[in-house]
């Protein structure tokens, strides 16, 4: 298995470094701890209010820009100024592109195609390499893809706890990366005595087991937060182990209630559209 995803539209890193609710030093210290262990890929947003440190972050591990794959994301209220929000991320993270830019949330109320053009507008000026969306169901999803604009990748939640079948059906058919955000249900997974059991015949972790279930997955990556060193090479191994778990494994894991959403606040779309 590679340890990245190419499409006709994007090659990205399997396994990224999310670093949603790290903020200020602590956030600077973590995304150069995680490109010193070998993580290439850092997922950001402006509603994290924290690219200019994970900016910071990245320059200071002495990497060159362009081996860093860098994601953020334009906010929902903000669809109708894309650029200007856009200009906006790339001077707070210290950078002339992004790898990948994404609309975070689609807004109730939003004019979808026009938002779509004027993502892609960025991606042929240069200011994002790839363009795609974040939250969108299958059926939003599917709307999106009508409108012609080169959707590289939706992020959305995504974990043992939580079928994405209906949507990666779509991803998979268009060749868009599906990008699991709370790839262990909030740290529930770590914890959960049914994958625990797999853990211990393989010698891993109850969360290395349930990101390498989802890293396993064609077209699936996964941007799992953490701030320590300790826990984010302990994620990093988990690619090895996505080699390793058994089709006995697998069927376990499948086998969870996959109904389990824990992010859906009041502006989320209808998730079975």
């Amino acid at each position: 298995m590679s340890d990245r995803i190419t499409t006709p539209r994007l090659s990205i890193p399997r396994l990224g470094f999310g670093t949603w609710r790290l903020s200020g030093a602590e956030c600077q210290a973590a995304v150069e701890s995680a490109l010193s262990l070998g993580y290439r890929a850092v997922d950001t947003a402006e509603m994290y209010k924290n690219e200019e440190p994970v900016g910071a972050g990245i320059k200071a591990s002495g990497l060159p820009r362009e081996e860093v794959f860098l994601t953020s994301k334009v906010w929902w209220e903000n669809l109708g100024r894309i650029r200007q929000h856009c200009e906006a991320s790339l001077s707070r993270l210290g950078t002339d592109h992004l790898d990948l830019y994404l609309i975070h949330w689609p807004a109730p109320d939003m004019d979808l195609p026009r938002a779509l053009h004027d993502l892609a507008r960025l991606r042929e000026e240069g200011l994002a390499r790839a363009i795609g969306v974040a939250n969108f169901p299958a059926g939003m999803l599917k709307r999106a893809l009508e409108t012609g604009v080169p959707i590289a990748a939706n992020q959305v939640e995504y974990h043992a706890l939580l079928s994405q079948d209906r949507l990666l059906e779509v991803t998979r058919a268009n060749g868009i990366v599906l990008t699991a955000y709370a790839p262990l249900a909030q740290g529930r997974l770590a914890s959960d005595e049914r994958v625990q059991a797999i853990a211990a015949r393989h010698g891993a972790t109850a969360a290395q087991v349930a990101l390498a279930w989802l890293l396993r997955q064609d077209g699936v990556n996964a941007i799992p937060k953490a701030s320590r060193a300790e826990t984010q090479k302990a994620n990093l191994e988990a690619l090895a182990l996505a080699g390793r778990l058994t089709e006995a494994d697998v069927a376990e894991i499948d086998a969870l209630p996959k109904d389990q959403r824990f992010v859906s606040p009041a502006f989320a779309p209808d998730w079975a559209a």
